[in-house]
């Protein structure tokens, strides 16, 4: 592609190996991609080869014209390898196994025919129908909903030119530069191969252990170890495209590009000690609230947002556009809105839409265009090797959920023919083209049809190489910049999520390695992993390939810098018990509902309680079933015998516990001043009296505030 020219600098090389007259090899004390030195006590290793036993000089780099050029089909190494990963599962995804998913539509706040000529984004009018699906990594289709994982946001628009798919994550970066790496990432973070756990986790020794030896991971896990892999709701969730794509015009120019999705309800996560919670108590939770709140009518949106920049805005950055590992702060190139995204519709058949939709990143239109980025490059191979296996053939396509529905051309026209499970019946003797007998077949187009953006090439860059571009050479500035963009409260948080998943670690030396990395990063985030761990003073000592720089931090960063005032999509509890006040309650309802939360009564009983004036009120939960982390705020409401009761209940005195552990405004009535006591809470500014209707607002305008952290640093 035509982007910037880089420093042509040559990196360290990547650790030499000699193959000995025996067939192993000996590896030097140098490990690590991009340059960064680390030593380590290696004895002979075998010499690594393909499938037909030729051994492999490079399996760090996917070979691509030029440095900074696209992936070559001709890599052998990189198809063998991507493709035996690609059929290792049968029948379903290697990754993002569990997901959910729900149709819906997009439109655009206005024409963008000056950037695009996709005609989805050309008219503000137009509706253009979409299946949209959001999913963990690591786990398998039986795992829970809220494990520490990325989390996989997939989008099939359905244009009148044909299907688009912008596959993406909740991150804006990734763990690795070059698709060549993803087997090896997905194998280290999957269960360990000896005995198959853990699952859906990356706590444990094979993934610390690979991340620990690819530097260019550091930035990915800082964004890792944050709240953003626990999230609140799948309502509440961002989304990228990570790489940098191109839109193009009618007239042929190009914009360089990088999607974002933005939850209008916000987006949130959980505390750690919460999702551990709520898997027990609901493993569905996020696939259950995606279902419930698009069955009340509450349908969740996303604004699609895009960063647009042309090459000379490329060329000031201090980093590489084609790296996926880093990410363009939202001040130096703001958002610039494209649409709304809305979910209306939940499935028909789980199977049949959710489990057999088949995306891919090639999945293009007219006026969107890919780039040379190496991680890019390898994903427009895999995905649709992928299906092949996955859903049995070439065929897949031909699915009712992936079927283009928006154009006039169906299952497609072309002369693509049988194959396993194919639905067509195409009728004449011509299976080719061209051809002199019928006039009818299908025929290239050239000025409707799809063309890719030109790139440019220069000399140096049409040479054939395996090497990783030195403008990728920075694995840590980044890392530096999330980190120090989040506030103290985040940081914490990343900082015990660090201690977690290497306190799983078995190996001694791994930890001290990440060590090493992290106190490259910051000074007080490696120091607080290390006070936790108990491992002060034990760090590795490595040296960056590049010396990493201070960039100002970006408060878009922090999930807490930018939250907006709302309870929006969130849950508030109202625990009833014999006596309560009902006017209180119908109050407590009005208000949250009237600001578009749920409510929802519990009580120790699900046939409900009786009112002070006599009234049964039936419950959706009974106390047992329905602990606290499945909801956003509480409020208790009884009478002073319903609260003795309850004081007396654990499980009710766990409920207030847990509620106040997790930051979360409670409001309760004077009837439950004995369970108060008993849970032995600090009341604090978001624990406040509702004992009459007026309360409501009260509790209301501390609930918008999200959760209460000043009591967390308390």
């Amino acid at each position: 592609m035509s982007t910037p020219t880089k420093s042509k600098s040559k990196t360290a090389p990547a650790p030499a190996m000699k193959a000995d007259a025996g067939g192993t090899a000996t590896a030097n004390a140098t490990v690590g991609v991009g340059g960064e030195l680390h030593q380590t006590t290696t004895a002979a290793a075998s010499t690594m080869t393909t499938q037909t036993g030729t051994a492999i000089a490079d399996n760090q780099n996917s070979l691509r014209a030029g440095v900074r050029g696209p992936t070559l089909l001709e890599d052998f190494i990189l198809r063998e390898k991507i493709t035996h990963f690609d059929h290792e599962r049968i029948p379903e995804r290697v990754v993002h196994a569990r997901g959910s998913a729900a149709h819906g539509y997009f439109q655009p706040h206005a024409s963008f025919a000056s950037m695009t000529k996709a005609s989805f984004l050309s008219d503000p009018k137009k509706r253009t129908p979409i299946f949209a699906r959001i999913s963990t990594v690591a786990g398998g289709a039986g795992s829970v909903d809220l494990p520490r994982d990325v989390r996989g946001f997939a989008v099939k628009f359905y244009t009148d030119e044909g299907n688009f798919d912008l596959v993406g994550n909740n991150i804006p970066v990734f763990f690795i530069q070059d698709a060549i790496k993803f087997p090896d990432l997905v194998h280290a973070v999957k269960m360990e191969a000896d005995r198959a756990f853990p699952q859906a986790a990356s706590a444990h020794d094979t993934f610390w252990d690979f991340v620990s030896l690819m530097p260019e991971s550091m930035h990915m896990l800082q964004w890792a170890m944050s709240d953003r892999t626990i999230p609140r709701s799948l309502r509440m969730v961002e989304g990228f495209g990570v790489h940098t794509f191109r839109l193009i015009n009618a007239e042929g120019a190009s914009t360089f590009v990088k999607f974002h999705w933005r939850p209008t309800n916000g987006a949130q996560s959980v505390l750690w000690d919460e999702a551990v919670k709520i898997n027990g108590a609901d493993n569905d939770f996020h696939r259950r609230d995606l279902w419930d709140a698009i069955e009340r009518g509450d349908f969740p949106s996303w604004e699609l947002s895009v960063q647009a920049f042309d090459e000379a805005t490329a060329a000031t950055f201090d980093f590489d556009i084609l790296d996926a590992t880093k990410l363009i702060p939202e001040e130096i190139v703001p958002l610039t809105p494209l649409g709304m995204m809305v979910l209306d519709r939940n499935p028909d058949n789980f199977f049949a839409e959710t489990e057999q939709v088949a995306f891919h990143p090639g999945n293009l239109v007219p006026g969107i265009d890919v780039t040379n980025d190496p991680l890019l490059q390898g994903r427009l191979f895999s995905y649709v090797d992928t299906q092949l296996i996955r859903l049995g053939g070439p065929n897949f396509n031909q699915i009712p959920i992936n079927q283009a529905k928006g154009c006039p051309f169906g299952f497609g026209r072309n002369q693509q023919r049988d194959g396993h499970m194919q639905m067509q019946v195409p009728k004449g003797r011509a299976n080719y083209e061209p051809n002199s007998l019928d006039a009818q077949s299908p025929r290239e187009t050239p000025k409707a049809g799809y063309t890719t953006h030109p790139d440019s090439h220069s000399s140096d860059d049409a040479q054939r190489v395996r090497v990783r571009s030195p403008s990728f050479a920075d694995h840590y500035s980044q890392a530096r910049l999330f980190y120090r963009s989040m506030t103290k409260t985040e940081q914490l948080h990343m900082i015990s999520a660090f201690a977690f998943e290497l306190g799983k670690v078995e190996t001694v030396a791994i930890r001290t390695r990440m060590l090493g990395h992290l106190a490259i990063v910051d000074d007080t985030l490696v120091d607080g992993v290390e006070e936790m761990l108990g491992m002060q003073g034990q760090r590795d000592t490595i040296t960056p390939a590049v010396k990493p720089i201070d960039v100002a931090p970006s408060p878009m960063l922090s999930l807490i810098k930018k939250a907006k005032p709302t309870v929006t999509g969130r849950k508030l509890a109202v625990v009833i018990a014999d006596g309560f006040d009902e006017a209180v309650v119908t109050a407590l309802k009005s208000a949250f509902e009237g600001e578009g939360a749920a409510v929802e009564i519990v009580a120790p009983k699900v046939g409900g309680a009786t009112s002070a004036a006599g009234k049964l009120m039936p419950a959706q939960h009974a106390l047992a079933g329905a602990p606290s982390v499945l909801f956003d705020f509480v409020a208790i409401v009884t009478g002073a015998d319903g609260g003795a009761k309850l004081a007396k209940d654990p499980g009710a005195v766990d409920f207030v516990r847990d509620a106040f552990r997790h930051l979360k405004a409670i409001g309760h009535s004077a009837g439950a001043a004995a369970l108060i006591k008993k849970a032995a809470i600090d009341v604090d500014d978001a624990v406040i009296a509702v004992d009459k209707a007026a309360d409501a607002t009260a509790l209301l305008a501390i609930a918008k505030l999200g959760k209460h952290w000043p009591r967390e640093t308390a």
